[in-house]
């Protein structure tokens, strides 16, 4: 019993610390912008105070819960594309060296580009819509997919695939019962690295003349001086991107 009983309290204990964290945050928060922003200052209108009310405004209108929507809709179809793409693409130069090291030059290129660099060729190919914003996001998550799904072929112990094919296995058999499952940590990694890249990058790409997103809520928030209501859609993004992030390591992490 006593050993039952302490359980609960030890994961209380390795809460406090957390708590006590978030908590001296929103401190520092309204000291900052209340305390120590002069009486007219705009910043006032910044405050954690102002948080919850806006929030409240915006589901009352009906406008915070559609955009989330749309923004995870946006986010997932994006990264759909860069598993699609950077998978095959990581298998292909962890298994092949020479391919690797003729395409490494223009991999780095392309990954050291910052991916709103793209936004004005995406508004021309795909014109104003969902298609722009998608195609960033993609553009943005991709990377960590490839070089973590290279890295994991890499890593693999050429000995595992001798056996294999010293039992007549196929490069398809080969494929599917050594080398992806030998990769799947990795690839978490690489997932779970390119869903941060991509949350980050998903708000200033709805920035791009889409009327409907988080992005897209902030610049209207701004537009109508509602100062409080842009710092409650900038809250909530965090909060859902602690979210995802919390979530993507739950599931990824099961064995």
């Amino acid at each position: 019993m006593t050993i039952v009983a302490a359980r609960p309290r030890r994961r209380v204990a390795a809460w406090l610390p957390r708590l006590a964290a978030v908590g001296a945050a929103i401190l520092l928060w309204w000291v900052l912008t209340d305390l120590v922003a002069g009486p007219q200052s705009l910043l006032r209108e910044f405050g954690p105070q102002h948080v919850p009310g806006a929030i409240a405004g915006l589901l009352d209108r009906g406008v915070l819960l559609p955009d989330i929507a749309v923004s995870m809709w946006r986010l997932l179809v994006g990264l759909l594309i860069a598993v699609t793409l950077g998978v095959p693409l990581g298998l292909l130069l962890g298994l092949h060296a020479a391919t690797e090291a003729a395409v490494a030059p223009v991999v780095q290129f392309l990954r050291m580009i910052s991916p709103l660099s793209w936004a004005p060729i995406a508004v021309a190919l795909f014109g104003i819509g969902h298609q722009p914003v998608i195609f960033l996001v993609a553009a943005a998550s991709v990377w960590p997919i490839v070089l973590n799904t290279a890295a994991g072929v890499r890593s693999i112990d050429p000995g595992l695939l001798l056996v294999a094919r010293s039992f007549g296995a196929t490069r398809r058999e080969q494929l599917t019962s050594v080398i992806l499952p030998a990769i799947r940590g990795p690839v978490q990694t690489g997932f779970r690295v390119g869903l941060g890249i991509a949350w980050v990058v998903l708000v200033p790409a709805e920035m791009l003349g889409v009327r409907s997103g988080l992005g897209y809520q902030i610049l209207n928030a701004r537009d109508q001086l509602a100062y409080d209501q842009v710092m409650a859609v900038i809250v909530v993004i965090g909060l859902i991107g602690f979210a995802l992030d919390s979530l993507a390591r739950v599931v990824l992490d099961r064995p």
